[in-house]
């Protein structure tokens, strides 16, 4: 069973578009795209250096876009090798897109909508966020209560993404619970905290004019790691999503249990590969990060 998985906010690297521009379509697929969610998704793919792709309004349908883009190459005539999908944060849009919930252009329109709300959101106090690595989720929730800190997303594999205002983050990195590292990560909000509540109404607004189907593959929700049948429910989650946690420890517990051989994880590629090896040790995993390794995931799914 091979599990696809389309990354969140965090995983752009600058210029991570450009190899993907010679492969046929995808510069016309971009196009489309960048016309949906009201971003420039090439020149911020090829060009833009990491301070701007940081911003959230542009970080987030890029990043979603360029999952959408390699998962019609790699699902192109072998839907039926796919075991399931599953999203993690913003990635959920794009795996609702693979799944066929909704369009692509519905998808990306929607998570410019995302982008532009949170990040609103992001500019009314000084918020970010933080990965943990190490923690026991128990001790480490009495120091988040202390500095006032949510855990925002349970990734497993070790690590525990922690969000709030800066200064906390600050007093964590500086003061962490003992025998844990404290990595800053490059987001511009406190997302999926009560921080992002005000979001969580303009994009149900937005999502009102999209009639979803339901999915045509299995599909995990980062709500609580379960397969989702109604794609009128996955949306429902998708919004609420933005101001609750990301369960995607649950996912992950959940391909277990399902019997994952494999999992891959599409463009830009290489957080969720990276909890894939510690918390799913053993099972194959590509990082689709490039057309090669594009080669090597359809070897994957075609092998299953």
């Amino acid at each position: 069973m091979i599990i696809v998985m389309a990354p969140g906010q965090g995983s752009q690297t600058p210029g991570f578009l450009e190899p993907w521009l010679d492969v046929d379509g995808v510069r016309e697929h971009l196009g489309a795209l960048s016309d949906a969610a009201g971003v420039d998704l090439v020149e911020h793919g090829t060009r833009s250096d990491a301070d701007t792709i940081r911003d959230t309004e542009i970080a987030q349908p890029l990043i979603v876009a360029a999952s959408i883009v390699t998962g019609a190459l790699l699902l192109e005539g072998r839907r039926n090798a796919v075991g399931g999908v599953a999203g993690h944060s913003v990635g959920e849009f794009a795996a609702a897109c693979l799944a066929g919930i909704m369009s692509d252009i519905d998808a990306i329109r929607l998570v410019g909508v995302r982008g532009r709300a949170m990040a609103n959101e992001a500019s009314k106090v000084a918020t970010g966020m933080s990965a943990v690595l190490g923690a026991d989720l128990d001790v480490l929730q009495t120091r988040l209560s202390e500095l006032g800190l949510t855990a925002a997303n349970m990734n497993g594999g070790g690590q525990v993404v922690v969000a709030g205002e800066l200064g906390a983050l600050a007093t964590l990195a500086e003061e962490p619970v003992p025998g844990t590292r404290v990595i800053p990560l490059q987001v511009a909000g406190a997302f999926h905290t009560a921080f992002m509540a005000g979001a969580v109404d303009v994009l149900r607004e937005a999502a009102s004019t999209v009639e979803p189907a339901d999915p045509t593959l299995t599909i995990y929700t980062n709500r609580d790691g379960s397969r989702v049948s109604s794609g009128a429910d996955y949306v429902n989650f998708l919004i609420e999503q933005v101001s609750s946690p990301v369960r995607w420890d649950l996912c992950m517990d959940a391909f277990v249990h399902d019997g994952v051989t494999g999992v891959i994880e599409l463009a830009p590629a290489g957080a969720l590969v990276g909890l894939a090896k510690r918390g799913l040790k053993g099972t194959p995993t590509v990082a689709v990060k490039s057309p090669d390794d594009l080669v090597a995931a359809i070897e994957l799914l075609e092998a299953s």
